[in-house]
């Protein structure tokens, strides 16, 4: 295992306390799966959601605010706007692919981050700082609300306790199958639209550390927050090759996703 900068992080099993069960939020905003095993489909499959009006909000608005910044659709319909309710989550997925087009590395995470600033109002990453300063209260705080709210993006997860500089804390948060990744079977998309900016995001505007750790194998994740990111050049993700057999821009015969090259 690869040690991610100076700070140790080790996942704990979750304790769970029973009297604390019917005031999650977890309870009463949930990613609903249409699996009948109501859990994420195995690995290889794709699973089936059924979304409401939440989660087909979210993905308007995020689809609708990248849309600025991506290459024409090629279903030649590209003139057309879509109304609030014409976005599902593959055609959000469409939108960061035709993101990605034409840019590289440091452009579709700078796309990114200005897709985030332009949903907040003027000065809200200074108000963040006041409010949550990187005290252990705010990043298991913030862990607590990633979970109800970003279901719709990564998929169901569950807050976990993790150890960030020999302290236990519930700050963790363990994604099972993020939704974003075997959607798009791409880890450029994974890596350049999602973790890296939303790593930076948290850690320099919000100046709350946060590390995302994808695991490709099983296409699960964690974050830690309060674990302050490692340089891109040091992250085992930047070394990820292609998904060759399901990523429709897959190069096989490259050691490492072309789309993580600067």
């Amino acid at each position: 295992m690869v040690a991610l900068s100076l700070q140790s992080v080790q996942f704990r099993p979750v304790q769970q306390n029973p009297s604390l069960q019917r005031w999650r939020p977890r309870n009463f905003i949930r990613c609903r799966i249409a699996e009948p095993t109501g859990q994420p489909a195995p690995l290889g499959q794709k699973t089936k959601y059924n979304d409401g009006f939440f989660e087909k909000a979210f993905m308007t608005l995020f689809a609708r605010k990248m849309e600025k910044f991506a290459a024409p659709a090629k279903d030649g319909i590209e003139g057309k706007e879509k109304g609030w309710f014409d976005y599902d989550y593959d055609s959000f997925v469409d939108v960061s692919r035709r993101v990605m087009q034409g840019r590289n590395r440091l452009q579709q995470q700078q796309v990114v981050r200005e897709v985030l600033l332009s949903m907040l109002p003027p000065g809200a990453p200074e108000q963040f700082r006041k409010l949550f300063p990187p005290t252990r209260w705010a990043e298991e705080f913030n862990a607590a609300l990633t979970v109800p709210f970003f279901q719709w993006l990564v998929g169901p997860s569950e807050v976990v306790e993790v150890e960030v500089n020999g302290v236990k804390q519930r700050s963790g948060v363990h994604i099972k199958k993020c939704r974003y990744l075997e959607n798009s079977g791409c880890v450029g998309l994974c890596v350049n639209m999602c973790k890296i900016p939303t790593q930076d995001f948290f850690t320099n505007e919000f100046g709350l550390p946060l590390t995302m750790t994808p695991n490709f194998e099983d296409m699960s994740c964690e974050m830690v927050y309060g674990q302050a990111p490692p340089p891109f050049e040091e992250d085992p993700a930047s070394k990820q090759p292609c998904f060759a057999d399901i990523c429709s821009i897959a190069n096989p015969n490259s050691n490492v996703c072309p789309k993580l090259q600067a």
